[in-house]
């Protein structure tokens, strides 16, 4: 029996031979091709009248034939000589039938994936030449894609997370893997239950194209219900969650945060979850198992099992190969003692990760190649001892500085910022501060800023290179309206990169002279009749070029007009106001015999200094200022002229460390202002009394008669030189409260108090207008600075001078609290939300201070800065000590320019 089986196997095998080696009248499907094998096609006997193939024997042995010929059909789109070549077949060459070089040429075709179907014919055999037919059936290609079920922003989306194109081949892999691929792309989004339906169709208007529509249903996004984890012993549940960063379960504490479930995100917050344990000490934590169930259609319980394992402290710590520091001097460094709960995570970020690291001994002082690796050398019960094998190496030097994408700045202008200059010695500190001095010329983006050490260890230099993406800091302020007085509107410019030397450069204009990191601005702003404004800045941040020690000078006019009284008149008033035919009845009622014109200059220098530290800077100032006014009832004088000649200077420090979205740092300054005190060199005694007796209403009998115009006479000679001295202290800081560094607290504290030499000579200018948006700054018109504070109107807590009636608000403080987090942060746009708490109050006079006397205001804002806007804002507040109908109550106020 055996033997039969025998002689049956080996007399089948030549016919098997025949049937694989073959290639003549084969074809190659997908099925075939899936399988990696070629069937032959069903040969039929040749006959030279009926035009069938000839007849191929596959059970005699193979004949060699000369190509006499070769044709292609099906292959309508591609070049049948292209074809032809890339079968490797020739008129001329000699194959043999059935053979391998024809069985190879089919499988070249279908491997190639552009055809559905391939074969190969013999149309005709004459002696030993043989004609050869290429049969191709095309794969059609795509035409169109069309997905359905999702907004526009997604398809962008899912098209480029899918490899069907356009022109693109379509096959049934293909379509499968684009299904799985939009899923899990939809998957990632929280929609773990979404289908996905692709229908496929001829397009009519293009033979062998198809037109590929998608059919997305996303559902629900699925979310967290409920995590639930055992084996819990010491560890609490709620610091276990709080490692997990992205799933988060259904609980008011996570209001903010996404409640998504993810699954590649979870798979990440497992390892997590077992960071948290390391750092409570339990350094053999492990996840014995999870599963995640569905509670209901769209929402999910998580369950997972822990072993906490034992909890270890940190015992002995050695330190070896140390030769520049001592190990006292390191374990100080270090910060960790005996006993101390062994913690990974603080252990990584005390020797490299934070900012008063270990490591910064070396890295600040040249040793750009340190390396310390802790190895634990016993475990002995809680109890594990620490090796720190340090690896000191030689100092680099640096050696080249690049600079990469800086376009329009000169690159002196952007080196003189660096702390990092060849043939120094490395340092981490100096980097950082770089940084942040780049940053800080508001030029470049600080979210794109790359710098990288390059360093070379086998000649012991590094090179720095900045990677560095230019940003427009230059902002343009074009705005017109209608309002009650008629046409408003500004006009403002300001270039942050212009170049004085190059005024008279034609080449140089940008569309103005750039590249020196000067600063130019100029500005004109009307409201109709009653106000004109016009300004021009200058500033020179290195004046010389060889010190950070910034000039800057500024001019200055203004006028303000008043309001005609017979508008305020009972009759006037209702016949005009409120007469919906004349609506220009306030812009008629402009009276130009009451205004006041103002025209200043300043000039001042600043110096960077090195002490405390260098982010400290000191600005001394000259400014002068003359007002005119005329019939000016809003100032205690109202005719005249008064001149203000004042010097000031501000001891300031700016730790900053980016001037669109800050996250760290604090910016503290404490100024001076101060004027001649003029009352030392001019006896007024009976100037004053007659005053003060006109004040009290009851003259004596010598002073009886003393006439209005007089009394304006002599408020004029008392004012015509004004003195007084200014204080004020501002400080702001900022914290980062989240991991992420993007949630961030930042805190306010101010005081400004307007002091005099001579209390019948206090200043009726400089004084502070409390309440509101604090948009005017410092007010030419009326002389004084406004201070901000949300939830009231403007001015609303400026104080009252009880005899004149006219504000007075000698005395202010202000404290503020916010919230921030960033929705976008790009090279052209930031924005972020906020959430406040503000306090402040004003007074007259320092003996009515009370910094617990405040007005308490909370709200919600949002600010945007752009390229050529600048920072602009709206916030919500509600005040809520004082009535609406008193300036309390619920306001807007918006925010143009950048804060203190």
């Amino acid at each position: 029996m055996r033997k039969f089986l025998y002689i049956c196997i080996f007399s089948l095998i030549p016919v098997f031979a025949c049937a694989t080696v073959l290639g003549v009248n084969y074809k190659a499907t997908d099925a075939a091709a899936k399988n990696d094998t070629l069937l032959p096609a069903d040969s039929t006997a040749y006959n030279a009248a009926g035009g069938n193939d000839p007849i191929i024997s596959y059970s005699s042995t193979a004949r060699e034939y000369t190509i006499a010929g070769i044709s292609v059909t099906g292959a309508e789109s591609y070049d049948k000589a292209v074809l032809i070549g890339y079968s490797r077949l020739k008129v001329g060459d000699r194959v043999k039938v059935p053979g391998e070089q024809i069985t190879k040429a089919v499988k070249r075709f279908w491997k190639q994936g552009l055809f559905s179907d391939a074969k190969i014919s013999a149309e005709k055999i004459q002696g030993d030449s043989i004609w050869l037919r290429i049969d191709l059936e095309q794969r059609e290609r795509i035409s169109e894609v069309n997905i359905t079920g999702v907004k526009e922003k997604k398809k962008d989306d899912i098209k480029g997370a899918i490899d069907l194109k356009k022109n693109g081949i379509v096959t049934p892999n293909l379509i499968a893997r684009t299904k799985d691929a939009i899923k899990k792309h939809l998957c990632g989004d929280g929609y773990r239950n979404a289908e996905v339906e692709i229908n496929v169709r001829d397009d009519q208007n293009k033979k062998g194209f198809v037109i590929v529509n998608i059919d997305v249903d996303r559902g629900d996004k699925v979310k967290v219900h409920r995590i639930y984890m055992s084996g819990l012993q010491n560890m609490s549940e709620a610091k276990v969650k709080r490692g997990m960063k992205k799933t988060k379960e259904r609980k008011l504490i996570n209001i903010f945060k996404s409640k998504k479930f993810i699954d590649a995100e979870y798979a990440n917050d497992k390892g997590l979850a077992i960071e948290k344990f390391n750092e409570y000490g339990f350094r053999d934590a492990r996840l014995i198992s999870d599963s995640v169930v569905e509670y209901k259609e769209n929402r999910v319980d998580v369950y997972m099992n822990f072993e906490e394992g034992k909890k270890y402290y940190f015992r002995n710590i050695s330190w070896v190969g140390n030769t520049i520091y001592s190990s006292d001097v390191l374990t100080a460094a270090l910060g960790i003692k005996k006993g101390d709960v062994y913690n990974q995570k603080l252990l990584n970020n005390r020797l490299m990760a934070d900012e008063d690291a270990m490591s910064n001994l070396y890295l600040d002082n040249g040793y750009l190649f340190f390396n310390v690796d802790p190895v634990e050398t016993k475990v002995e019960g809680d109890s594990i001892d620490l090796e720190m094998r340090i690896y000191e190496g030689q100092q680099a030097v640096i050696n080249n500085v690049v600079i990469k994408g800086n376009h329009s700045i000169y690159e002196n202008v952007v080196r003189r910022e660096l702390r990092t200059k060849p043939g120094e010695l490395f340092s981490k500190t100096n980097l950082q501060r770089s940084a942040r001095e780049l940053a800080a010329t508001g030029q470049f983006n600080p979210e794109k800023m790359d710098i990288r050490p390059e360093p070379n260890p086998e000649n012991g230099t590094v090179d720095i290179v900045y990677n560095l993406e230019q940003k427009k800091n230059d902002q343009v302020e074009l705005s017109f309206g209608w309002g009650q007085a008629g046409v408003t509107g500004s006009l403002g410019m300001k270039f942050s990169n212009f170049s004085i030397r190059n005024v008279f450069d034609k080449e140089a204009y940008r569309p103005l002279p750039e590249g020196d990191g000067q600063s130019l601005s100029l500005s004109y702003s009307t409201n109709a009749k009653y106000y004109h404004s016009a300004s021009l800045g200058f500033t020179e941040p290195w004046l010389g070029g060889k010190s950070p020690t910034t000039f800057s000078t500024s001019f200055y006019w203004s006028k303000q007009s008043g309001v005609n009284s017979r508008y305020y008149s009972d009759n006037y008033y209702n016949n005009l106001l409120y007469d919906n035919t004349n609506y220009s009845a306030y812009a008629a009622a402009v009276d130009r015999d009451k205004y006041i014109m103002t025209i200043g200059a300043s000039a001042g220098i600043g110096k960077r200094m090195d002490w405390p530290d260098d982010y400290f800077s000191m600005y001394w100032e000259l400014s002068y200022r003359h007002y005119t006014l005329q019939n000016w009832s809003y100032l205690e004088i109202t005719d005249g002229s008064a001149n203000n000649l004042s010097v000031s200077a501000t001891w300031s420090r700016n730790s900053l460390d980016n001037p669109y979205y800050t996250r760290r740092g604090s910016k503290l300054s404490l100024m001076a202002q101060v004027t001649p005190p003029y009352s030392l060199f001019k006896d007024n005694s009976r100037t004053y009394s007659l005053v003060d007796r006109y004040r009290d209403g009851n003259p004596n009998e010598e002073y009886r008669g003393l006439s209005e115009d007089e009394y304006m006479e002599m408020q004029q000679e008392l004012f015509r030189w004004i003195e007084y001295y200014k204080l004020e202290f501002k400080a702001q800081t900022f914290t980062p409260l989240s991991s992420n560094q993007k949630l961030v607290l930042m805190t306010r504290a101010e005081y400004g108090f307007l002091g005099y030499y001579d209390s019948h000579r206090r200043s009726p200018f400089e004084r502070y207008y409390v309440g509101g948006d604090g948009m005017t700054g410092y007010s030419y018109t009326y002389a004084t600075t406004a201070i901000k504070l949300r939830g009231y109107d403007n001015g609303a807590l400026t104080p009252k001078d009880p005899v004149t009636k006219r504000d007075a608000g000698n005395l202010y403080t202000r404290f503020s609290l916010e919230l921030r987090y960033p929705l976008m942060l790009e090279t052209a746009t930031t924005v972020f939300v906020l959430a406040f708490a503000d306090a402040g109050n004003a007074w007259r006079d320092f003996s009515d201070f009370n910094p617990f006397n405040v007005k308490r205001s909370a709200g919600i804002g949002a600010r945007i800065i752009l390229p050529m806007i600048g920072l602009i804002g709206i916030d919500w507040g509600y005040g809520f000590d004082m009535p609406k109908d008193f300036g309390g109550g619920s306001n807007f106020s918006f925010v143009i320019g950048q804060e203190f």
